[in-house]
């Protein structure tokens, strides 16, 4: 497996650990909001990151789309 795709698969990971714990932090009894709305950021900079990484990899020839 490429370097490319263990890091997307590792940043993949990390989007639905971050998703998980603000699910954690919305739905305990004492909740912080302050907690929530991090991991929430956290989740959407990790997204915007992997795009960006997908169109770079792409752009540069480390990965190439095919059809199905």
């Amino acid at each position: 497996m490429e370097l490319v795709q263990v890091f997307i698969v590792v940043v993949l990971i990390a989007i639905v650990a971050s998703l998980g714990s603000a699910l954690f932090h919305l739905s305990s009894p004492g909740r912080d909001p302050k907690k929530m709305v991090r991991a929430l950021t956290w989740r959407i900079a990790l997204s915007v990151a992997l795009f960006l990484l997908l169109m770079l990899a792409w752009y540069l020839g480390y990965i190439t789309p095919h059809g199905l």
